[in-house]
């Protein structure tokens, strides 16, 4: 039977390549026409890659986890003789395919490399106003580069040294606390998102809004004897979701996320001279009973 490739796709206007998140099909599965085969996560959103024709999936040829340029073959569908004179995309096209991926690859001796690219997103840009990041020492840069990392990453070093710089044992101290905690890899759209938001600060913010039905809330809100307010509600709801994902409360460093070794939420207080945030420290480990009293007292002392 003919065989169709299924091609990395144009994405996005500006997208060059994308990772291999999951494969939502596993060969030998009948498949029909634009139907959804293979996951893909860009730097800017995942999106799915379809089915080219109706047929069976003969196997795919790219690994989970790796990145793609557009027009790759991640694989092979088996379709009958006139699904593939459809699509124009017979064997003698696969070939062609494989022989122009195989001459863009191969070295000078010869050695056939995957049609894989990096992504394009490296570290982030220096955040704005970020301390410490304006000067680094031949010798920092050289320990930042063996390990992979970018001066963004030094905003979150508070330096010791002249006017505020980071020293080597500053950032040796930092590193050596980063072990202690959870680190997960970045995915290019998580990276792509932080520089995003990295920018926006100069920008006008937008504001969204989603109705949400609040009558079990006042339901249960009836019954306690303490009555929590809606602001507890959702501080609560809040350290109930990054206790279970934590990623979103994170930090980039390099390509990992840092984990928070707690889930400690703060809220606004408006006092007289400002605005105060008292923080609640492991708010996911506590009752919304317990809570109560602890929120109370921080309003008290905020507004005293």
């Amino acid at each position: 039977m003919p065989q169709v490739p299924i091609i990395m796709p144009q994405l996005g206007e500006s997208i060059a390549e994308a990772t291999i998140v999951s494969y939502l099909v596993k060969p030998g599965d009948t498949v029909e026409t634009d139907q959804d085969i293979i996951e893909v996560e860009t730097n800017k959103a995942i999106m799915n890659v379809v089915s080219p024709s109706r047929g069976v999936i003969e196997k795919f040829t790219v690994q989970i986890g790796e990145s793609y340029p557009v027009g790759a073959v991640l694989g092979e569908i088996q379709v009958s003789k006139e699904d593939a004179d459809r699509t124009g995309m017979d064997t003698a096209h696969l070939d062609k395919v494989r022989n122009d991926v195989k001459h863009a690859t191969m070295t000078e001796n010869g050695t056939v490399f995957g049609a894989r690219v990096q992504p394009t997103v490296r570290g982030l840009p220096v955040p704005a106003h970020a301390a410490g990041a304006g000067y680094i020492s031949p010798r920092l840069k050289a320990r930042m580069s063996e390990l992979g990392l970018h001066a963004a990453d030094l905003s979150g070093v508070a330096g010791s040294g002249a006017a505020g710089r980071v020293t080597v044992e500053d950032f040796e101290k930092y590193i050596a606390s980063l072990e202690k905690q959870k680190l997960t890899p970045a995915s290019s759209m998580r990276i792509s998102v932080a520089d995003a938001m990295r920018r926006s600060w100069t920008r006008p913010l937008a504001t969204v809004g989603m109705p949400v039905n609040l009558d079990p809330l006042f339901v249960h809100r009836k019954a306690q004897e303490n009555k929590p307010g809606l602001a507890l509600y959702a501080l609560r709801a809040l350290a109930i979701a990054l206790s279970e994902n934590s990623a979103p409360a994170g930090r980039l460093v390099g390509s990992n996320i840092v984990h928070p070794s707690s889930i400690d939420v703060g809220f606004a207080v408006e006092a007289e001279e400002g605005v105060l945030v008292p923080v609640i420290r492991n708010a996911d480990q506590q009752k919304l009973a317990e809570l109560v009293a602890r929120y109370n007292k921080l309003l008290e002392l905020a507004r005293a």
